[in-house]
């Protein structure tokens, strides 16, 4: 396989991945490839999470071969993408993703376009294994290794940049940030997934270059709230965007809420939430993305609904109109899609049924779908510091107790609440102080 001169090969006795812990099926493709001819290798986060003993969650392959081409070679190819072609391989319903080596875009007939701000919006420009390096954002991912031979290549210094813990972009950053500027989002997740720093270059463009989030799709920037808040790092990350000034951009409901909350709840809460949700992921359980935005949106749906229902607005009424403003608002952002955010609202609108204790509510609430997620919501609520403590130990033992003791719960909660509106009523006002029983 031809290499450019100035690649550092990276012998076996050096990378020290193990080859046991590569794909099998990437293998096979790679194998393929050149066999036909074609140069192949893994790249990008794959062979980064390799050489730092973790486990890739996906290998990507890149070739010499055009998009095309892949397809005559594999029967299960699918060719996807419009602003770079892209060739998927599927095992079933897994899939590995194999692109084609990239040249420079210079609004060249060939298919590279960039926009007056100088952002790609057209990159099927094909190119050498060479040029294809430099296309590559961060130095740790511009590593190539080739599985069949077992050697790692080197163009850019990525393997000293991952042994000192740098995360570097290629070329000038603002150049390379103003291309694509969800380059500024993935800075922050590798540093706080790694551990890294962002080194000072890279790190002087961020908070000045954060504004060009405002140009990129609601819908990708979606995408890229999940990768960065259910990464398994996601409270890390959220610091980290907060640091940096990015939080105001992706999710600006939030950022005012922190600034105007004087309680500190809303902190907790989103501390707690985000905490609960990595050490989740680190079990393998699963998370929701609807319950995120509850937590996230909250205090902004809470502060609105009181004041409306300080107008005169009944609760539920109140409560429903809070929430559609702020994911309405929230999708000027960045997208919910509706799966998401239907259950968001269900999540915030069962709320005050917490307060509702006799058995035939109790039952009906607990019946619910979505009972599960609006009790974690409430217990987080409590353990933020809101007064909702009462409510969250009452359903916590109302789950566990039998069917007589849930009844007993609910006579004992009617039979205070009665106690509570008779001593109300009776307290004695000023004027019954001093009135004659004669009078």
């Amino acid at each position: 396989m031809l290499i450019p001169d100035n690649a550092v090969h990276v012998p076996p006795a050096v990378h020290h991945i193990p080859a046991d812990k590569v794909c099998g099926r990437a293998k096979d493709v790679i194998r393929r490839l050149q066999k036909a001819g074609y140069e192949a290798y893994l790249v990008g986060g794959c062979v980064r999470d390799l050489l730092l003993g973790l486990v890739p969650k996906d290998f990507d392959i890149a070739t010499s071969a055009h998009p095309e081409e892949i397809r005559r070679l594999f029967n299960s190819c699918r060719l996807i993408g419009r602003r770079f072609r892209l060739a998927h391989i599927y095992y079933g319903r897994d899939y590995l993703e194999v692109a084609t080596f990239r040249a420079p875009h210079d609004d060249s007939e060939d298919g590279g376009k960039v926009n007056d701000a100088g952002r790609i919006i057209n990159d099927n420009v094909y190119g050498t294994l060479e040029e294809d390096v430099w296309r590559r954002d961060f130095t740790i991912n511009a590593l190539f290794y080739d599985p069949i031979g077992d050697e790692l290549l080197d163009f850019v210094g990525g393997l000293d940049d991952l042994r000192n813990g740098k995360i570097r972009l290629l070329g000038d950053p603002e150049q390379r940030f103003r291309e694509d500027p969800v380059r500024l989002l993935r800075a922050i997740r590798f540093a706080a997934k790694l551990g890294f720093e962002i080194e000072p270059a890279t790190l002087a463009c961020v908070r000045p270059m954060g504004i060009l989030l405002e140009g990129v799709s609601s819908a990708r920037l979606f995408d890229e709230i999940i990768k960065l808040l259910h990464s398994g790092y996601g409270w890390n990350t959220f610091l980290l965007l907060r640091e940096y000034a990015l939080l105001e951009y992706l999710l600006p409901l939030t950022y005012e809420s922190l600034e105007d909350d004087d309680t500190g709840n809303f902190e907790r809460m989103i501390t707690l939430s985000l905490q609960n949700t990595d050490q989740r992921l680190a079990e393998g359980k699963s998370v929701m993305p609807a319950f995120l935005y509850a937590v996230l949106l909250w205090h902004e749906v809470s502060v609105v609904a009181e004041e409306l229902q300080a107008r005169g607005m009944p609760e539920l009424q109140a409560m429903t109109q809070a929430s559609g403003d702020a994911l309405h608002d929230q999708v000027d952002f960045t997208a919910v899609p509706r799966r998401y955010s239907n259950i968001t609202r269900e999540i915030w609108l069962l709320q005050s049924r917490f307060r509702y204790r006799d058995i035939r509510r109790a039952a009906t609430l607990l019946s619910n779908p979505r009972f599960r997620a609006a009790y974690d919501f409430l217990c987080l609520r409590a353990q933020s510091g809101e007064p909702v403590e009462d409510d969250a130990e009452w359903w916590t033992a109302f789950q566990s107790a039998t069917h007589e003791e849930r009844e007993a719960m609910c006579k004992g909660a009617a039979i205070k609440g009665s106690l509570r509106r008779r001593k109300k009523r009776r307290k004695p006002t000023t004027a019954s102080k001093s009135a004659s029983p004669a009078s």
